[in-house]
């Protein structure tokens, strides 16, 4: 999908993958996201941190936005049906 379809990194982060709508995820698929890694410590929401086309883009944006890539699991967005 070309990336002009593709709906904003602002209105994806920080927000449940579960919250996506169907439109979304269709959009999104084949893409990846982070999701911080549960652990008892930490207790993460899990809200997606960083979108992008694979892992090595999802780590380069965690970066940019001063986070830890080594705490963040990475998944592709499946399409909802």
């Amino acid at each position: 999908m070309p990336v002009a379809d593709l709906p904003s990194v602002e209105k994806i982060l920080g927000r449940s993958p579960d919250q996506l709508t169907l439109e979304e995820r269709r959009a999104l698929a084949g893409r990846w996201i982070a999701l911080e890694i549960y652990t008892p410590k930490t207790l993460p929401v899990r809200v997606i941190q960083a979108l992008g086309a694979d892992v090595a883009e999802c780590v380069d944006m965690l970066r940019r936005r001063g986070l830890d890539p080594y705490r963040f699991e990475y998944t592709p967005v499946k399409p909802p049906y």
